[in-house]
């Protein structure tokens, strides 16, 4: 554990805790607490750089048993979990892709772009996120605005390989772009779900939080800080980010004293269980003005065998987890639970920052709708690969 990547977020951390801020949802019987939950896949099928035939073989699993899975499952709008793959465009092969799309359109989840890149500039970097575009509209897999839906108007939303969004690994290898956040506001993003990142210098000193971060182009890791969210506040700059719940989790403990850090990721070292959902409640990221909605993003690589088998395995501690939410957050009273895929996670931000209220359900379709149903795909032949795109380290 490097403390200079801890310490930054920590002490945000602690300052909020004795400071009591924010404010708590309200429990009252007129006013459920509504968690809305989006689970933000880095998916990389290549990942330990698989051969082909290993990519096939974990793609065949997740169209073949998630759907099983995912159709045990149902939330307070009787939807069942929404998974969101961000898949990486430098690893883009056609047939993975269609895979995703097929699942998109069974209603169990949404494609958005990931990306990997180092030593690259502003015009490359543009070149990469308007490729990916292009290829991922072809597919229908994308969303566009209820009232421009031109293919020229697609949106997208990004996670950016190896957690170096904005230049921030101090390395140039992974990225080397001070002013990535207005090239992806410029090629349609609508907002980043890169964070959190603990332990890892790409971290922000902003936590628990939805903001708009502003880019300053002469510097990396523009997004350490940004303005929140806010009811009633619909003049910003920048673009939104959109994080997951962080803190320390006093229930698992390192050498019988430590706490350990709770930084909202599903995998076979880090399983779901009933503590880490509670500390995701109470970490209580909304939009200002607004309590009762809780927005809870996690973050998983669901390409990785051991982490694969827990969203495709029935009795796993994915399945195990759905279960208990289902149980225990879904009453209709106290507490309203919603499975959203980011597109869905980000009307919702935007519908709260509008000053709507009420069951959130009603707004997934706020501002973006996915574009399959306004414009046909149009597919073409495969792109090529970015190259270089085996040489990269992955996270």
């Amino acid at each position: 554990m490097k403390l200079q990547n801890l310490s930054p977020w920590l002490a945000t951390y602690l300052a909020h805790s004795i400071r009591k801020f924010p404010t708590a949802p309200l429990k009252t019987a007129n006013a459920p607490i509504d968690l809305i939950l989006c689970i933000a896949d880095h998916f990389e099928p290549r990942v330990g750089q698989a051969s082909l035939t290993v990519e096939r073989r974990r793609m065949a699993l997740w169209e073949k048993k998630y759907p099983i899975l995912a159709s045990r499952h149902c939330d307070s709008d009787g939807v069942p979990p929404q998974h969101t793959w961000f898949f990486p465009v430098d690893e883009y092969w056609d047939e993975h892709l269609a895979a995703l799309a097929r699942l998109q359109r069974l209603g169990y989840g949404e494609v958005e772009v990931h990306l990997h890149h180092g030593y690259d500039t502003s015009e490359g970097l543009r070149e990469h996120l308007e490729r990916a575009r292009k290829i991922y509209a072809q597919h229908g897999v994308l969303s566009c605005g209820k009232t421009d839906a031109s293919e020229h108007a697609i949106r997208y939303g990004f996670i950016h390989g190896n957690w170096a969004l904005d230049n921030s690994g101090g390395d140039p290898r992974w990225c080397g772009v001070n002013d990535e956040l207005q090239i992806l506001e410029d090629t349609g993003c609508y907002a980043d779900f890169t964070f959190p990142s603990l332990m890892n210098p790409t971290q922000p000193r902003t936590i628990n939080a939805l903001y708009y971060a502003y880019d300053d182009p002469s510097h990396p890791k523009s997004y350490d800080s940004g303005q929140p969210v806010q009811v009633g506040r619909t003049s910003h700059k920048g673009l939104m980010l959109v994080t997951g719940p962080v803190g320390l989790n006093w229930s698992r403990r390192k050498y019988r004293l430590l706490p350990t850090v709770e930084n909202s990721d599903i995998s076979v070292h880090h399983p779901p269980t009933s503590a880490r959902i509670r500390l995701w409640i109470n970490a209580h990221i909304h939009v200002w003005g607004q309590p009762n909605w809780v927005f809870i993003k996690l973050h998983t690589h669901g390409a990785s065998d051991g982490t694969l088998a827990m969203f495709t395995t029935e009795g796993s501690p994915v399945d195990q987890l759905f279960s208990e939410l289902e149980s225990r957050y879904a009453d209709g009273k106290r507490y309203r639970l919603h499975y959203v895929t980011a597109r869905e996670m980000y009307n919702i931000i935007k519908a709260a920052e509008a000053g709507c209220t009420g069951n959130p359900h009603a707004y997934r379709d706020y501002l973006l709708v996915p574009q399959h149903r306004y414009i046909r795909p149009a597919m073409s032949a495969r792109p090529k690969l970015m190259n270089s795109s085996r040489s990269l380290v992955r996270k």
